[in-house]
This record gives C-alpha cells, structure tokens and sequence, in this order.
C-alpha cells in the first residue's frame, strides 16, 4: 500500500520576463516577502526568486524564474493555469480597493466552490485568484507594501491545473497521490491533502482548449511538502514502482527535490520542508542580496555580471 501523503503545496513555480518588474509587483502590491534572491541552479545566468511569509514557510511560496526576453505564454490544457492566494474573507473589500487602486482589472469577486474568490493578472499576464478562505490561522507578512497586517496574505491557497482528460490526471492524484476528492464544482474538481483547507489544494478543471504554451506568465512546475528527506526518498521509490519516470533526489539548497509528470503533461515536484531559507542569511535579511549555492560560489562575479541590477526595498521599521 502507497504511503504518499504530501502535507500540502510546498511551492508553485512560474516564468517572468523582467525581474525588477516582478520584485515590485510581488511585494510592492500582493505585499509578499521576498525571502530568496539567487539564480536558477539549472541555468545560473538567471535569477530564482522566492516570495512567501516572513520566514519563507512552505505553503507560502511563489517563485519566478525570470527570463529576460521570454515570449508570452498561452493558457491551454496540460497547464496549472491559476495560482491562488489565501486572505481573510474580511478582508476582500480592502483587497478588491487597493488592487483597484493599483490600476488592476480584476474579475469577479464571484463564488467557487463555496468560496468568494477575485481574479487578477501579473505584469506578465499569470493568473492570480485571491481567495476568502476562513479558518486559515497562517500569519502572512506585512512588510515594505503598506498591508495591514489583519489583510495580509496567509499564503497559497490552491493551483489549478487544466486537462484534456480530467480523470487519468484525478486518478493520479488519487491512487497515487493519496488525496482525497474533497468536491466537484461544474467541470471542476477539488482535490485535497492532509485535512484540506487553504495551502493543501489542487484543483483540476476540464478544458478542451488546445494545449497551452508553457512560456512568460505560465507556472512551470507544482510543488507539493515531505516533511523530511527519509520520507521523500520513500516516496521516489514508490513513484517509480508506481510505474512513474522520476528524477533522483536533486538538492535545491534550501529543500531537496525530485519531479515528475502527471498524465496531464504538468511537472509535479516533492520538495522537503527543512533546511529552509535561515541556512545562509539571517531571517532578518532575507532576499536582500544573492545568495549563491556552495557549488556555484567560485563563479559568483561572472554570474553576478550576467544579472541585471535587482532593487530590493527594505521592510519599514516601526
């Protein structure tokens, strides 16, 4: 019998284009932390960032590989095609004002699954679902963006991802996954981890659009949380006795990684709650300057030189 339980969504990742713009968009106006600045390990020419509560805990997480140049994306089937964000449902008003205010065109706010939920777009074009979501005890940050704190973000709330055929991608979430069907809304359905609720979410919705673009304001991967690297390496191994094509364990410094796709073609990761984003600056100072993996260290200066000047504003202080 299957052991794979994620304890929620770890991370979700998405493609930018320019970096400074989504540094300002993301904490001057969704009033997230930046709580990691480095580079793409994959490919150091170009930033990772990584926005999320005060101390960067796992569920909070949106991060961006920004590449300059990149073309727009398509929405489409075979894509997460929605990121959601969790507030307080008293605070929607204050939301749907100040989004407004910061010249937003926004949809709704309009009711789903049970939920009052408003729609809005990156500069780069993502989508982004604020949600009122009661019940969610997470404390968000109220750094540099002027967020009372009683209106700040609590965190991810969901990910939507879209397929063409909605049940092999359901029942990978379900018989090997281990979440539960927690509703069906329309064409929609509701899929959860551990208890549920804000942060432990994926909805998957049927959509007979051609397949998307994966390009600028697209989500690249899902990550989902194991709790320790002993669990995810158990995991794997009953992934691929699953009959899944995955990774070997990479380490991302901050967590530890292994991927892989869903039927839908959506690359999935397990991500490790610990170390965290405390292991190389101080919680205090994190995001104000690059931080650099041990391995890509003797190359900081050139991988410096490849990256645009990156203005980040300080959290006001009382």
């Amino acid at each position: 019998m299957s052991t794979i339980a994620p304890h929620g969504l770890h991370h979700v990742t998405a493609i930018a284009s320019d970096p400074q713009r989504n540094v300002d968009f993301y904490t001057r106006v969704l009033g997230l932390r930046l709580v990691k600045q480095t580079v793409n390990f994959d490919a150091p020419d170009t930033y990772h960032l990584y926005y999320g509560d005060a101390r960067g805990a796992p569920s909070t997480l949106l991060t961006f590989f920004p590449w300059r140049g990149v073309p727009a994306g398509r929405q489409g089937s075979g894509l997460a095609t929605a990121t959601a964000f969790s507030v307080p449902p008293e605070s929607m008003g204050w939301w749907q004002r100040h989004l407004t205010g910061a010249g937003l065109v926004l949809d709704g706010p309009r009711t789903r699954d049970g939920e009052e939920v408003l729609t809005l777009r990156d500069p780069d074009g993502m989508v982004i679902d604020i949600v009122a979501a009661p019940g969610d005890t997470r404390s968000g940050w109220d750094g540099v963006a002027g967020v009372p704190a009683e209106h700040a973000v609590r965190g991810l709330h969901s990910v939507t991802m879209s397929e063409r055929l909605p049940d092999a991608t359901a029942e990978m979430l379900l018989g090997v996954l281990g979440m539960h069907l927690q509703g069906e809304d329309g064409d929609r359905a509701r899929f959860a981890m551990a208890g549920g609720g804000a942060g432990a979410v994926v909805d998957v919705a049927a959509d007979a659009r051609p397949r998307g673009l994966q390009a600028g304001g697209t989500v690249h991967h899902i990550a989902f949380r194991a709790p320790d690297q002993e669990t995810q390496a158990r995991w794997r191994r009953e992934l691929v006795e699953a009959g899944l094509r995955v990774t070997g364990i990479v380490d991302r410094q901050y967590f530890t990684s292994i991927y892989f796709h869903e039927p839908g073609g959506v690359l999935l990761e397990i991500a490790t709650d610990q170390p965290g984003f405390a292991i190389d600056e101080p919680l205090l100072e994190l995001g104000r300057s690059l931080k650099l993996p041990p391995w890509l260290e003797p190359s900081r200066e050139q991988i410096a030189r490849a990256l645009p000047p990156l203005h980040v504003d300080a959290p006001a202080t009382p």
